[in-house]
């Protein structure tokens, strides 16, 4: 039986970051996770500077032999309309391979792992657990993704949610390919659809391409996936198959009523349903809820009682939901689609509201730190 202060179940962002958090705190760390690393994550791959900056990472360390693509410009439109090119002339996010990120953060973490086992029992046994019938431990973090058995066990009802569902795909591209996309290595391509209820995107990263649609409404997913492709041929962005694209789900911070806590137990990332309103981006949330957890056991000094747990749930909660977003959501259905096609040929909108709220989540007051866009 191996023993342990902190059982995390999950080793992506959400759940190594915890451990590192808890990496000079004295406590036993383990990381249980079903499969091993590296392994390949459906996921856009896309990180904003805060990321780096949370987990005091050096973008040129880390760069050593694996990708980190630098974001300078983006293409923003509408699927089916024109769009709108922004230039900031310096890097303003990174294009990640989440296989290598994942992996470089596990490893660094400082926890005992035990990989390539999923977690086929956690029982109560006094006032900590016992995982697997070999690992007990006095708090368990749930950082296993949307469907991660710890937050099964919390009460999620996982298959009663309103999750957004997203087809993806990531591949290397060969010599062919490559002189026939014309997707910018340091300008990721963003499209809405016309309900506003999702997005499609096409990233660059090296010889990587990363292509894919997700949306609040799961209703006809793969016909919005495929339509979204023959758009990205019929504006000749790309001129070439794209491979079978892989599926995922996620719970935005705001419309997840997950519970973050229970009585020696808190989820972070995706298990709490913490993905950002606006963009769905999941990985910052993860990373911060991670470190927030970790800041939390160390407050609970051994007490791991819901009440002990609590300021975790008021530190996670959702942000005020954009005021772009909110004025969108209550137009009338059939005005919607006019009204995004028109902001979204907007340079001012695109700019500030688009790149700069929603997914660079610079605040009002930091904004002005942004190199200024170009044309």
């Amino acid at each position: 039986m191996h023993e342990c202060d902190v059982l995390i179940v999950g080793g992506g962002p959400a759940g190594s970051s915890c451990a590192w958090g808890l990496r000079r705190s004295g406590l036993s760390v383990s990381i249980l996770d079903k499969q091993d690393f590296p392994r390949d994550k459906v996921c856009g791959g896309w990180i904003t500077p805060g990321v780096l900056a949370e987990l005091e990472i050096n973008p040129a360390e880390y760069a050593q032999g694996r990708l980190l693509q630098p974001i300078t410009s983006f293409r923003i439109g509408c699927v089916g309309g024109s769009a709108v090119e922004t230039d900031f002339g310096r890097p303003v996010s990174y294009g990640i391979r989440r296989r290598e990120f994942d992996d470089y953060l596990l490893r660094r973490s400082g926890a005992h792992l035990v990989l390539g086992a999923p977690l086929a029992s956690l029982e109560r046994a006094g006032k900590g657990w016992i995982a697997n019938d070999r690992l007990t431990a006095r708090v368990v973090v749930g950082a296993g993704g949307h469907f991660c058995p710890v937050a099964r066990l919390a009460g999620a009802a996982v298959n009663r949610e309103d999750a957004v569902v997203a087809q993806e795909a990531e591949f290397e591209m060969d010599d062919r390919q490559l002189a026939n996309c014309r997707v910018g290595r340091e300008k990721p391509e963003l499209y809405f659809c016309p309900d506003m209820k999702g997005y499609g995107w096409c990233f660059r990263k090296g010889n990587f391409l990363n292509v894919g649609l997700g949306r609040a409404d799961a209703h006809g997913l793969s016909a919005h996936a495929a339509g979204f492709l023959e758009f990205l041929k019929s504006a000749g962005r790309i001129s070439f198959e794209i491979p079978r694209l892989r599926g995922h789900a996620y719970l935005l911070n705001g419309v997840s009523r997950r519970p973050s806590t229970g009585d020696a137990m808190l989820l972070a990332g995706d298990s709490a349903g913490l993905a950002h309103p606006q963009s769905g981006e999941g990985i910052l949330p993860a990373i911060q809820s991670g470190l927030l957890a970790a800041k939390t056991i160390l407050a609970a000094r051994g007490a791991y009682g819901q009440k002990a747990l609590a300021s975790y749930r008021e530190g996670i909660a959702a942000p005020a939901e954009s005021w772009a977003m909110s004025a969108v959501r209550r137009l009338p259905p059939r005005w919607i689609a006019l009204a995004a096609r028109n902001l979204l040929q907007t340079r001012w909108f695109v700019n500030e509201i688009v790149l700069k709220e929603w997914f660079l989540h610079a605040p009002l007051e930091l904004r002005r730190h942004l190199p200024h866009p170009t044309v």
